[in-house]
């Protein structure tokens, strides 16, 4: 299994598919099918039945997953680039890093 660009937290912009060009935060990553969800894009359409939960039920808008592939990281002035992995000098860990600018990418949590 490849290691993937993309993490839960990250800023990402769609390339591809009818939201192209939109952009969003990453609610979860599946690294099975290298799907990911993301705040307001692929919206879909669900119809829910009365539960005790939800006692009116009806129609919930929510987000689908998108492929790995159609999204692309955006860093943090804006601008989309690859992600790259490099060993940190000062902690000697590995570390994520915006190819465009060369800054590492912080790690949302």
């Amino acid at each position: 299994m490849a290691k993937l660009r993309i993490k839960k937290g990250d800023t990402v912009k769609v390339i591809a598919g009818d939201d192209k060009g939109k952009q969003g935060r990453v609610l979860s990553v599946n690294k099975e099918t290298l799907r990911a969800f993301v705040e307001g894009i692929n919206m879909a359409t669900k119809h829910t039945k009365p539960t005790a939960k939800n006692t009116k039920g009806g129609i919930i808008h929510q987000e689908a997953s998108v492929h790995i592939s159609n999204l692309m990281f955006v860093d943090a002035q804006g601008n989309t680039t690859k992600v790259g992995r490099r060993i940190d000098e000062a902690t000697n860990k590995l570390v994520r890093y915006s190819k465009k600018s060369g800054e590492t990418i912080k790690a949302i949590k």
